[in-house]
């Protein structure tokens, strides 16, 4: 059996076919079809006729993109479970419960990637360190920040950090390495809301990131969250290295 395995115009028999040996042997599954798709969860979309790229990773992960654009005009994340039905392809997350349907028109070629890859990303200026300087230095903050948990794990998902302020009220930081949108307010004051269910008012949310989308601003606002800018650290150990370096060419 090679990496890649490509079927062009199968039915939907092999299509089913093509996913069990994805599952199997934990490979990609990219399809390029004519679909329509429709959501079901917090809200309710669909997304008429159309020709898109299909995408299903071994973690759940799920991607429909469009022929523009950079991100995925809908998605699942990693643990959604994937099935066939009919000439359908679902995902379904179960917490919060939503469904993502492509409905599959007419496909054009599926490929299966066997992928091996077993290495991490370093990132220089990630989540990660932003934490570690938040802990490290809890004023960049506020004043009387305490900084308690790091990914504490709630009733809807995980809380980067988890603290108390000067007052005693509860703390949640969500934090973003890049320029924060939409989707961080709201799964902040997701988070924010799961809290409240045990503590009661005494819950701010506050969204840790270098900058805001317009849209962000204006829904952190209106649901009462706050902002706080901050910007990745920089790697010391590669400055220091270049620094080296120009010395030894300039001595």
């Amino acid at each position: 059996m090679g990496k890649i395995i490509t079927f062009e115009k199968p039915s939907i028999e092999e299509v089913k076919e093509l996913f069990k040996m994805a599952e199997k042997h934990g490979g990609v599954v990219t399809v390029f079809a004519r679909c329509k798709v429709y959501y079901e969860g917090r809200a309710k979309s669909e997304l008429g006729e159309g020709d898109r790229i299909i995408i299903v990773k071994p973690d759940g992960t799920f991607l429909v993109h469009q022929n523009k654009k950079r991100e995925p005009v809908n998605w699942q994340p990693p643990g959604s479970i994937v099935s066939i039905e009919g000439n359908s392809i679902i995902s379904i997350r179960r917490r919060p419960r939503e469904k993502l349907e492509v409905e599959l028109i007419d496909v054009y070629a599926v490929v299966v990637f066997l992928a091996e890859d077993y290495k991490e990303l370093a990132l220089t200026g990630s989540e990660a360190e932003m934490a570690k300087l938040i802990f490290e230095n809890p004023e960049v903050i506020e004043e009387g920040f305490k900084p308690m948990f790091r990914e504490k794990p709630i009733k809807h998902g995980i809380v980067d950090i988890m603290g108390v302020d000067k007052n005693g009220n509860i703390v949640i930081l969500e934090l973003k390495r890049r320029k924060a949108d939409l989707h961080a307010v709201s799964q902040l004051k997701r988070y924010v809301d799961a809290l409240k269910e045990e503590y009661g008012e005494r819950v701010r949310g506050i969204l840790v990131a270098p900058s805001l989308t317009e849209g962000a601003k204006k829904l952190l606002e209106k649901e009462g969250l706050e902002f706080r800018k901050l910007e990745p650290p920089k790697d010391k150990k590669k400055k220091n290295e270049k620094q080296r370096t120009l010395d030894f060419f300039n001595p």
